[in-house]
């Protein structure tokens, strides 16, 4: 039953669909780690079961070969005397011949029994020769799905440290953006921006305020002055003094 348990548990898991359970689970990480713990303490059973039935085999190949190698000696010895009983007769020695007869008798009832012995052995061993290749087979498929398990398992980890290293890449660049020098002087231009329009508003309330208006009148009369000189050099003298201008 312990044999039959293993070949069972051999065949389930060599025709296990890896990839359908790690698809299925909900932690792929803790299922690979289950699955390489079953594939190497079923091996483990395996193999010390493969052993158990080899070494049964060897036995029952050992014990054929000794009925086989029985049958054979027991049938020399049955011809031997056989041989002698005629050699005998051929004498004269009827009473020893019969016993050499009787004696190759009993070595022929001998061959037979060990010819029957190894025959019913036979199917034993085809058997057992059968069930030590399948469960030979079996292992070695167990030994594949254990290989590609732990490689499976180290590509998991290789990507789960590459996918950690990235975000960890990513939140320092996240970072650097928050403290990003460009930005911050972009902030400090459109701050001087503002204060530079501020100013500018401010110059254009003071241009409408009362003393920029009486400014702009004195400017005028200036103009004025410019407009009477310019007129009295047209029409032929030279220009006058204010005083004599504010005069006449």
């Amino acid at each position: 039953m312990a044999k039959e348990s293993i070949f069972g548990r051999i065949s389930t898991l060599v025709k296990a669909n890896i990839n359908s359970l790690l698809d299925s689970a909900e932690d792929p990480q803790k299922m690979l780690d289950q699955l390489v713990r079953d594939y190497t303490n079923n091996i483990a059973d395996a193999e010390s079961a493969i052993a158990e039935t080899i070494g049964n085999l060897r036995l029952l190949e050992r014990d054929h070969e000794e009925d086989v190698r029985a049958a054979k000696e027991w049938g020399n010895k049955a011809l031997a005397a056989s041989r002698k009983a005629d050699e005998l007769r051929a004498a004269g020695s009827i009473a020893d011949a019969d016993k050499f007869d009787s004696l190759a008798k009993i070595a022929l009832q001998r061959q037979i029994s060990e010819e029957r012995e190894a025959r019913a052995a036979e199917p034993q061993i085809a058997a057992q020769t059968e069930i030590v290749d399948k469960l030979k087979n079996g292992l070695n498929g167990m030994k594949d799905k254990l290989e590609q398990l732990k490689s499976k398992r180290s590509e998991l980890l290789a990507r789960a440290k590459v996918a950690e290293a990235q975000n960890k890449v990513q939140d320092a660049v996240k970072q650097i953006n928050v403290l990003d020098p460009t930005s911050e002087l972009g902030r400090f231009e459109d701050k001087i921006r503002r204060q530079e329009a501020l100013a500018q508003g401010k110059a254009e309330i003071a241009a409408s305020t009362l003393d920029a208006q009486f400014e702009s009148l004195e400017d005028l009369g200036e103009l004025t002055e410019v407009e009477a000189r310019l007129a009295e050099l047209k029409a032929g003298g030279s220009p006058k003094p204010q005083a004599a201008l504010e005069a006449e």
